[in-house]
């Protein structure tokens, strides 16, 4: 998987990519996280079976920050298997294994499924907040965060 360029992909509106970069890089700011300018995109759904592998493993819980080094900061392409897997290498998890859960897409089928339920759902951004009658999609702030939690309070508990 090649991925694509940010210039291509947004091809006539390059301010908005200068835009969205300056809008994640404060938000990874506040939170004390690394972040540097993007210039591809890259599938990641290859890197979402493997997080959901790591999730059962111990000390796997690492692979997601890794994850998110590699993509956000490093700029690498997560759609690779030999990327991931050295990634596995690096925090010492089964790599026998991590191979055999990419080679044979063990945990596509799980993943399939969290997606099918995010559509249905109408959910079509990361990360999305649904609860009875309100979704909010996307980084928000505190405030609007907060009102969500008090439209939730104001709300019967499910039967």
């Amino acid at each position: 998987m090649e991925g694509r360029s940010l210039a291509d992909l947004f091809r006539g509106r390059e301010s908005q990519v200068e835009a969205f970069q300056t809008q994640i890089k404060a938000i990874a700011d506040e939170y004390g996280l690394p972040y540097s300018d993007r210039t591809m995109t890259y599938n990641s759904r290859l890197a979402q079976e493997l997080g959901r592998w790591a999730d059962t493993v111990e000390g796997g819980d690492a692979l997601h920050m890794k994850l998110y080094q590699a993509y956000f900061v490093d700029n690498k392409n997560i759609g690779e298997a030999a990327v991931l897997l050295a990634l596995v290498a690096e925090l010492g998890l089964p790599l026998a294994r991590a191979t055999e859960v990419l080679t044979n897409r063990l945990y596509s089928p799980e993943i399939n499924a969290q997606w099918q339920r995010s559509w249905d759902n109408g959910i079509t951004g990361v990360p999305t907040f649904l609860s009875h009658d309100l979704m909010v999609v996307g980084h928000q702030t505190s405030e609007v965060l907060a009102r969500f939690v008090r439209h939730l309070q104001t709300q019967p508990l499910p039967s």
